[in-house]
């Protein structure tokens, strides 16, 4: 099943996302579960949040994917939301 994984970073945190992003693009790729990625940005530019889009088994390994992610455990984000995804369009 495709889960969407959507974050909304602390306010001030951007440090935070810098100094993890090495092992949260090592963790993705280790993981091989990761179907797409990327960084939501604020108004000027900069990463704020975060969507991705898994591919798992059921949305407790979505779960666990999300709790095991560096940024996770770094303390980086104000909320997580994991929501089932149907692919339709891609």
């Amino acid at each position: 099943m495709r889960v969407a994984l959507m974050t909304k970073d602390k306010s001030g945190a951007l440090q935070t996302r810098i100094d993890n992003r090495d092992a949260h693009l090592a963790y993705i790729k280790s993981t091989g579960v990761v179907e797409m990625a990327g960084p939501f940005l604020n108004t000027d530019g900069q990463m704020c949040g975060s969507l991705i889009v898994l591919d798992v088994d059921d949305m407790a390994a979505a779960q666990a994917w999300a709790n095991n992610d560096p940024y996770n455990k770094a303390g980086l984000f104000a909320s997580v939301e994991l929501t089932a995804w149907k692919k339709v369009i891609g």
